[in-house]
């Protein structure tokens, strides 16, 4: 192992710049699940485009994806609850006739009763009972949720303490939505594998996803990092499985 390149390496994941939710930075160093999944949300989204007049995305991020759906609904709108995406989206998304509303409580979405046919989040936390205020009567919501065994390996690897939120799971959210007051009319779950290449690849994920090993901090976990860098360095990634469900729900 040479140590000035682990050194390079986790300075390099410490700095990186990374704004909105691209993942673009990591091709070829931490192969993510969403390819392999055995549904695509964007499609979920894209077939139910047509038949409404108003959509909400929760938790925006820098509108990357709500960019790429192609044609929209007349009235269109957006949430992002971390400060350094509002500029971000707000670029990306404004000139195009698309408010990003900024907020800190999902419990409390800004908007009046019955205000959107479709609402959409992928990978943001959610209030059933809100969602169901916000949708019009017979709305549909769609998420895909980052479930609670989320790259456990990479906590185990590391000797990190697991999810807090590690009951996260299909079961518990389709049954929170049903007591809510929804039909979950489409469900699906899936443990997808995901492999991390280097250390500052790993670094810098870790850096993006505070929730994942909340106390991480190079110093504190640099033993468990310098073996992880060892065995990356020797060609063998360390292998994952990336947790992920989604459902369609109808008010």
């Amino acid at each position: 192992m040479d140590p000035d390149d682990y050194d390079r390496l986790i300075t390099e994941g410490l700095t990186t710049p990374f704004e909105g939710w691209d993942f673009g930075v990591f091709q070829g160093r931490f192969t993510d699940a969403e390819q392999t999944l055995p549904w695509s949300y964007a499609q979920l989204v894209r077939e139910r485009l047509p038949e409404v007049a108003s959509l909400l995305d929760l938790g925006t991020g820098g509108g990357e994806f709500l960019t790429s759906l192609g044609a929209l609904p007349a009235r269109t709108a957006a949430t992002e609850g971390f400060p350094p995406n509002l500029p971000v989206a707000r670029r990306r998304l404004e000139p195009l006739g698309i408010p990003v509303t900024e907020v800190d409580d999902d419990d409390k979405l800004p908007f009046p009763d019955g205000s959107f046919e479709l609402i959409v989040s992928r990978h943001e936390s959610y209030d059933p009972a809100e969602i169901r205020r916000v949708l019009t009567p017979g709305g549909t919501f769609v998420t895909q949720q980052v479930g609670g065994r989320d790259l456990a390996e990479l906590n185990a690897a590391l000797a990190a303490p697991a999810h807090a939120y590690a009951a996260w799971d299909l079961e518990a959210a389709a049954a929170e939505l049903t007591e809510a007051g929804f039909d979950v009319t489409w469900r699906d779950e899936a443990l997808a594998p995901s492999a991390f290449h280097d250390i500052g690849a790993l670094v810098l994920f870790l850096r993006i996803t505070p929730w994942h090993v909340p106390d991480f901090d190079v110093d504190t976990y640099a033993e468990p990092l310098r073996a992880l860098h060892a065995q990356l360095s020797e060609g063998r990634p360390l292998q994952a499985s990336c947790h992920r469900f989604a459902l369609i729900a109808r008010r």
